[in-house]
């Protein structure tokens, strides 16, 4: 009989899916926001690691083909162990957790020590590889099985597997972990009777940019691989259906398919340009390059609302000064209906859209989105008696300030109610990604993420960074790393997307 334990210590056995975060579960993601350890191993997409929330303890635990980090026994104690302590524990693993994955063998520790635990399971790369590849797996008109096998062995070991039984099926035939054993596996086919002229694919690091596939026949991948090299991880699909590839390939043709990219945000935002280039077909890493926070102490700001009717103008430059400032308005009982008589400005679309849903609309916007054109207009429409107040990050840019000083008898009331700050990424080595050349873009979409990048990957030469800003401002911080800069038509996420489909072209 299981023992039964007091501490509230669970164990989640999360499948991640093949690579495409977007192919990762809402209940997975929901589990890996709650955890206090992430064990995880190399299958993992970097995608869904980015995920994993900022104070979690990290447990790398390798696995891949035959380079283990940690044996599977040693895993299974750590997750006993873990748990054990009162913690939410969840394992992630590539896939899902029950497909090759040795899942079975680390719940069996769990049961056995009364540890509680929970099953995600995940998008197996055996069906979703081939599917992102134009590769149905079973089709009418071709077969009527699908059958999945482990191509791994031990060095110098032969087989267990009936392969003239699963010739005889005359289904899809998807080999996992086999890649280094490909000819053996090609050979053994066609020594239990599989036709030579049989379809036959290997399809590497399917539904990330490192998308790639060989289509051939049993009789040839093997030479071909040879010729055409190929990298792990990746599947092997014998059959039929694999004829269809080039008919049916769709990932492929998306404009931005093969390309990676860096999105560098806030880290309390959704980021709206990492969506819309996933739907481009890029792969995308966010990283919180900067976190913001309210300051502590919002006696200015508190001071200013008690004088609401005193101001002409308000003017905002960012979506998180307005939700500090309405968060600060209900915090000190300010009535809304205090703004009744005073303007609103806002230095771009992404702050406008912020404001009108509070039920504000803007009543002047520049036509490029920056502090200095901010300020341009602000005093083309003032006469110079006006009184404004500018609630924003306690280290602004001093643009809009010097733009506002030309203006003769202006009061401004400078607010600062956020700090910024610059965040660490631990789990993905960023700077070894340009180095290698894997990340093809970064975008940037204010000059501090662009410091906030700088600091995350301290020691990368910059030159190597191709980066994609939003604006002048932006693109002038990246320029004084050396970076090779490129900036959108317009101040706008629509139109960054834009240019990093151009740079991908080039």
């Amino acid at each position: 009989m299981a023992k039964q334990l007091k501490h509230p210590g669970k164990v989640w056995l999360v499948g991640a899916g093949p690579g495409d975060i977007g192919l990762f579960t809402l209940k997975g993601m929901e589990v890996l926001k709650n955890a206090e350890v992430v064990v995880y191993d190399s299958l993992v997409g970097q995608g869904v690691l980015s995920k994993i929330p900022k104070g979690v303890r990290l447990i790398n635990v390798g696995k891949r083909a035959s380079h283990h980090t940690m044996p599977q026994e040693q895993i299974n104690q750590v997750l006993a162990e873990e748990a054990k302590k009162g913690l939410r524990v969840v394992r992630l693993k590539g896939g899902d957790p029950f497909l090759f994955g040795r899942g079975g063998e680390e719940l069996e520790l769990l049961h056995k020590e009364g540890i509680p635990y929970e099953v995600v399971p995940g998008v197996t790369s055996s069906i979703a590889v081939p599917a992102y590849n134009g590769i149905p797996v079973t089709h009418r008109d071709f077969c009527s099985s699908l059958h999945i096998i482990t191509g791994h062995k031990k060095k110098g070991d032969t087989y267990d597997i009936d392969f003239k039984a699963l010739v005889n099926t005359k289904g899809t035939l998807v080999f996992l972990m086999g890649v280094s054993a490909l000819e053996d596996i090609c050979n053994s086919l066609l020594q239990a009777g599989m036709d030579e002229e049989m379809p036959a694919a290997i399809l590497q690091k399917g539904t990330t940019a490192g998308q790639k596939r060989i289509v051939a026949t049993v009789s040839t991948l093997a030479e071909e691989v040879k010729k055409q090299g190929i990298e792990t991880p990746a599947i092997i699909v014998v059959g039929k259906v694999c004829a269809l590839a080039d008919e049916f390939a769709w990932y492929e043709k998306l404009p931005l398919f093969g390309c990676k990219v860096l999105v560098t945000r806030p880290k309390e935002t959704i980021s709206s340009m990492a969506h819309k280039l996933r739907l481009l077909g890029a792969e995308v890493l966010e990283l919180p390059a900067i976190r913001t926070e309210p300051l502590e102490d919002q006696s200015l700001l508190k001071e200013a609302l008690k004088e609401l009717d005193s101001y002409q103008w308000i003017a905002f430059t960012s979506p998180i000064g307005v939700k500090v400032f309405f968060d600060e308005m209900k915090q000190n009982s300010v009535d809304v209906r205090k703004l009744g008589q005073v303007k609103i400005a806002s230095i771009g679309k992404g702050t406008r859209k912020a404001l009108e849903e509070r039920g504000l609309f803007v009543d002047l916007m520049p036509a490029v989105f920056d502090g200095d054109s901010l300020g341009k207009v602000l005093c083309e429409v003032c006469e110079g008696t006006e009184k404004i107040l500018i609630p924003r990050a306690k280290i602004g840019g001093k643009e809009i300030l010097a733009q506002l000083a030309k203006k003769p008898g202006l009061i401004v009331n400078d607010v600062p109610t956020y700090d910024t700050f610059y965040e660490e990424q631990e789990i993905i080595d960023i700077k070894n990604l340009f180095e290698n050349g894997e990340i093809q873009t970064a975008v940037f979409t204010s000059a501090s993420t662009v410091r906030g990048f700088v600091n995350a990957v301290s020691g990368l030469d910059f030159e190597k960074v191709r980066a994609a800003c939003i604006g002048k401002q932006t693109k002038a911080e990246a320029d004084s790393y050396g970076m090779q800069t490129f900036m959108a038509k317009e101040a706008t996420i629509d139109s960054v997307t834009d240019l990093v489909v151009d740079l991908n072209k080039k």
